[in-house]
């Protein structure tokens, strides 16, 4: 027995001092630390939020503002913009067709969607408007100067969750005021939703200015009071088609009958 007893302890005086030096060890292994969580998708995903509810509020903001319109090559604009109590809306846009030597007046009312040609250089008679079709009709490409979407129909696509863009805060290119968000396009058609840039917004949901690749639209002054609805700056007419964008083609004096033929 008493070998028995001296055998044990050969066999477990070891473990014994073994144990502690194992337990140290198993309680210094700590398990490792998670990595950080990124922060860019929150931050994405609040900026698409606070661009929403900006562009929410400025659906709801009814006002007269103007706007200068600066295009690389062209002289400044000045656009007029009303959005009135009742949900109608009109941007007056220089220089808006023919080349930029016609003005024209984009509306959108309960009667539908009209562009109204308004005396110019190139539209020498009285003002009138052709119906476009429907309110919320998508404007002919010919006929569209483009500028009145950053006011008025986008709106619609910035408060869309839906919608194919990428958000991220900016800051107000120079010139501009107010909290900025720039907007990229996340689809791969070609037709985007809207014109890719940055998008800026007073607390109120005043736009205070875009600037796009097509140009920058400013803020000018403080906007004024909305009237109860839009007038047409003229009567609607049928004669006539809508003025296009583009100048018109010039004639080919080669086409022209020669001085003296009968």
């Amino acid at each position: 027995m008493p070998v028995l007893i001296r055998s044990a302890g050969r066999v477990l005086g070891p473990l014994v001092l073994a144990l502690p030096a194992l337990l140290v060890a198993c309680t210094s292994e700590q398990p490792p630390t998670p990595p950080p969580v990124d922060p860019g998708p929150v931050e994405v995903d609040a900026a698409r939020d606070e661009l929403a509810a900006l562009a929410a509020a400025a659906q709801d903001r009814h006002l007269v503002a103007q706007y200068v319109y600066s295009q690389a090559g062209k002289p400044d604009r000045t656009i007029v913009f009303t959005s009135a109590n009742d949900g109608s809306w009109r941007v007056d846009v220089p220089g808006g067709a023919l080349g930029g030597t016609a003005d024209v007046s984009m509306a959108g009312t309960a009667d539908g969607l009209f562009q109204c040609a308004l005396p110019s250089a190139g539209h020498t008679g009285s003002a009138s408007c052709v119906r476009l079709g429907d309110r919320d009709d998508a404007i002919p490409r010919r006929s569209d100067p483009r500028v009145q979407h950053l006011l008025t129909d986008w709106l619609n696509v910035l408060t869309d969750r839906r919608a194919p863009l990428a958000v991220a805060p900016a800051n107000p290119p120079k010139g501009l005021t107010g909290t900025c968000y720039s907007v990229d396009s996340t689809s791969a058609s070609l037709n985007a939703p809207l014109d890719v840039g940055i998008y800026c917004y007073d607390q109120d949901g005043t736009p205070t200015g875009v600037r796009t690749g097509a140009g920058t639209l400013r803020l000018a002054a403080a906007p004024g009071p909305a009237p109860a609805t839009v007038q047409l700056a003229g009567p609607v007419v049928i004669d006539r088609e809508p003025l296009d964008t583009a100048a018109p083609p010039t004639p080919d004096p080669s086409e022209s009958p020669s001085a003296g033929t009968p």
